[in-house]
């Protein structure tokens, strides 16, 4: 892809790909709109206008109500879990060098899980401690793997072959821990594992908000040694990379972006691997189109909840189940499409 050169008077320059830049900006308008379109949507409907005029400070009582107290949250809520998801997942997949080197492929969302739930179920712990417990859990799985995959440095592919089967051993403890929980903590635990929005308020957005304020400029003031890193390790030594330094921070701040993004709203399936070759396949870009990644995450998961509350009439599902079909099904399709070019 061609790229350009944008130079300001004070000889200051900024390569960019205008295909990138455009899709970056799609994507940005695609999710504003999903949002204002989803904050309008519910039982008391309101049109985008008035949406809009409501989140400027002219709307009438109950649409502020409506819009401030009960709506605004779930979104915003799902903006970051969508933003940190898609992300994350972009760091591992190139980390991995590896398409299907996706979080919740490869343990981190299940050790999250794991952590949730051996607070709901063994402890009876409330909302916010089972959301601790899913950030102690995804950092302690992140930990785990990253030793086990650990020799002279950390390989690709034998990070994704340990990932995966950290991921069957965290699910049969998900298992475990549920049956032998009493009914009521069983219950509460399926419905968390769905992963859903409902019921998010301004609680869960705020410690998810700090925490991406944190680690998203982290992770994007590294996309350039992550573009190295994707290489080879060799080559991004011979360009100035510290490569295992590199590797360690965003790795750190990929499986704490996952695990917050869990804690705050269940384990979503599928968005992480989804997201960033959703993204690669529309700059065509290389790289790893860390912008696109994280916008992708977000516009998926709010057509997603749109899908999720009014695709299926008066029965309305949790989000985890729409994006576990859809994203199932890309599975199979990323899996074809990998066979028939020789690389799995």
């Amino acid at each position: 892809m061609s790229t350009k050169t944008l130079r300001t008077g004070g000889g200051l320059s900024v390569r960019y790909e205008p295909r990138a830049l455009l899709s970056v900006l799609g994507l940005l308008v695609l999710s504003l709109a999903a949002a204002v379109v989803l904050i309008g949507s519910g039982d008391f409907p309101i049109a985008p206008g008035d949406v809009v005029a409501t989140l400027l400070g002219n709307g009438t009582p109950v649409q502020e109500f409506a819009v401030m107290d009960l709506r605004l949250p779930r979104v915003l809520v799902a903006v970051f879990v969508g933003a940190a998801l898609g992300i994350g997942g972009a760091v591992f997949q190139s980390v991995s060098r590896n398409p299907l080197g996706s979080p919740d492929v490869i343990g981190f969302g299940q050790g999250a899980s794991v952590g949730a739930l051996t607070v709901m179920v063994l402890f009876q712990g409330s909302a916010a401690a089972a959301a601790g417990g899913a950030i102690v859990g995804g950092l302690v799985t992140g930990v785990v793997i990253y030793l086990l995959a650990w020799k002279r440095g950390v390989n690709g592919y034998r990070l994704v072959l340990i990932g995966i089967g950290a991921a069957a051993m965290l699910t049969a403890v998900i298992h475990f821990l549920i049956t032998k929980a009493q009914l009521v903590d069983a219950t509460r635990a399926v419905v968390w594992m769905t992963g859903s929005l409902d019921g998010r308020d301004w609680a869960q957005f705020w410690p998810l908000l700090a925490v991406s304020c944190v680690l998203l400029p982290v992770v994007l003031g590294h996309g350039r040694a992550l573009r190295m890193l994707e290489m080879g390790d060799d080559a991004a030594y011979a360009l100035g990379v510290k490569v295992e330094r590199t590797r360690l921070v965003l790795m750190a701040s990929a499986v704490l972006l996952v695990a917050v993004a869990t804690a705050a709203a269940g384990p979503i399936v599928f968005v992480s691997l989804s997201a960033p070759q959703l993204a690669r396949r529309l700059t065509r870009s290389p790289g790893p189109n860390l912008a696109a990644s994280a916008l992708m995450g977000t516009a998926l998961l709010l057509v997603a909840d749109w899908a999720a509350t009014h695709a299926f009439g008066e029965r309305q599902l949790p989000v985890g189940v729409v994006t576990g079909v859809l994203g199932g099904c890309y599975l199979l399709w990323l899996l074809v499409s990998e066979r028939k070019a020789g690389r799995i």
